[in-house]
């Protein structure tokens, strides 16, 4: 009968797994499982439109609809905006209460439907 050596066998032959590559994928996965549903905040999205909302960090929000990317940071002075290559701008007014609404709306389902919390 021949000895198995489990440690040599099994675990020796596996490639041994990418921290930093499997932290990326998870990321990844959750961004985009953040991403399907911020993109029903806003209504139905029509057939062959793409339109995604999510936040990427911390202080940093993306609107992405058919090519146009727009990006949230918020800032200790306010929330700034910038549109594809633009410059940034601040948000104000009725547009700055939407984007607060959509945050809010978004970390709730995100929250409920994710984390579970």
């Amino acid at each position: 009968m021949s000895k198995f050596n489990f440690g040599q066998n099994l675990l020796g032959n596996r490639a041994k797994p990418n921290v930093n590559e499997r932290r990326k994928a998870v990321e990844r996965d959750l961004i985009n499982a953040e991403s399907a549903l911020g993109r029903t905040l806003f209504g139905d999205v029509k057939p062959g439109h793409i339109r995604e909302f999510f936040c990427l960090q911390q202080n940093v929000w993306l609107w992405y609809e058919d090519g146009l990317i727009i990006r949230y940071e918020v800032r200790e002075n306010g929330v700034y905006k910038r549109v594809g290559t633009k410059d940034y701008e601040k948000v104000t007014g009725v547009e700055l209460q939407h984007f607060v609404d959509a945050t809010k709306a978004y970390l709730k389902l995100v929250k409920t439907n994710i984390y579970h919390l």
